[in-house]
């Protein structure tokens, strides 16, 4: 069975509590620069932002992102964690995923659109149709 998106749901920690919330990871080959990250909420619903694979990618080793997503290696001596930090006008929140978990949605990601040729699979012609349509 082949599939052009990659799915992975996890559980994570929201700003240092011990109970963890449910996420999910997205990507989908139509959309190749771009991964959508979902968190369930306690009322079922699922809240989502769309950020840059290459955010993921650079936060895997170092400090990524100037806006209102960033990923961080962790600062404390937890070297397995990576800090997602995301920044609205409507409230601060930190996510603590595991490494591990992070390659290997990425790894899943590059058998779809391999990193540094996601604008191969980018169709130009139908986002200009998409925004010109509105």
């Amino acid at each position: 069975m082949h599939t052009d998106a990659v799915h992975q749901t996890q559980f994570v920690l929201l700003n240092e509590s011990t109970t963890p919330v449910l996420s999910r990871l997205s990507y989908h080959a139509a959309e190749p620069f771009a991964v959508t990250v979902a968190f369930r909420t306690e009322r079922g619903r699922w809240i989502e932002w769309t950020f840059a694979r290459d955010l993921l990618v650079t936060g895997l080793g170092e400090p990524a992102g100037l806006g209102d997503v960033r990923v961080r290696p962790d600062l404390s001596e937890d070297e397995a964690m990576l800090t997602l930090e995301i920044e609205s006008p409507d409230g601060y929140a930190s996510f603590e995923l595991e490494r591990e978990d992070i390659q290997t949605f990425l790894d899943s990601s590059y058998e779809l659109v391999p990193l540094g040729e996601e604008s191969e699979s980018f169709d130009v012609d139908a986002l200009i149709e998409e925004i010109s349509n509105v």
